[in-house]
């Protein structure tokens, strides 16, 4: 069991179905997070991405990624903010993620300047690396 379900999370982020892709924190510190998501073959995006061999798109994986270090970022906050997906450095994508696979993120903060976060992202399935970047995300009051 985690320390942040759905419920929590989406008390943090302004995500929602469809595009919501954390389904729960796993665990976290000021500098790390660890959290995950459950893909399913009932997820919109395969109907198209695609319909004979279903591979969750690289785009929703950053995606994914970038919504982790939201919560990272936002989880302490007392008032309402927005997380601001500002770049990608280094993005590799070294294995596919299928229906069936527990998407792991994981998000450290490697450097931050005037309320914007440079982190190291990783996507891990079976504690193998599928994705791993740079972002860079900011946080600006909603």
């Amino acid at each position: 069991m985690g320390i942040m379900n759905i419920d929590d999370i989406m008390k943090i982020l302004p995500h929602r179905y469809p595009f919501l892709l954390v389904d729960g924190v796993i665990e976290m510190n000021d500098k790390k997070i660890v959290a995950y998501k459950n893909i399913s073959i009932n997820e919109p995006q395969f109907q198209g991405h695609f319909p004979n061999y279903p591979i969750m798109p690289g785009v929703l994986i950053i995606e994914g990624l970038a919504q982790t270090a939201g919560i990272l970022l936002m989880n302490d906050l007392k008032e309402s903010y927005i997380p601001l997906f500002l770049g990608i450095d280094k993005a590799r994508f070294k294995k596919e993620v299928r229906p069936g696979d527990k998407l792991i993120y994981e998000i450290e903060i490697l450097q931050e300047k005037m309320g914007m976060f440079k982190l190291k992202a990783t996507a891990k399935v079976e504690n193998k690396i599928v994705t791993s970047a740079e972002l860079m995300v900011g946080i600006k009051k909603g």
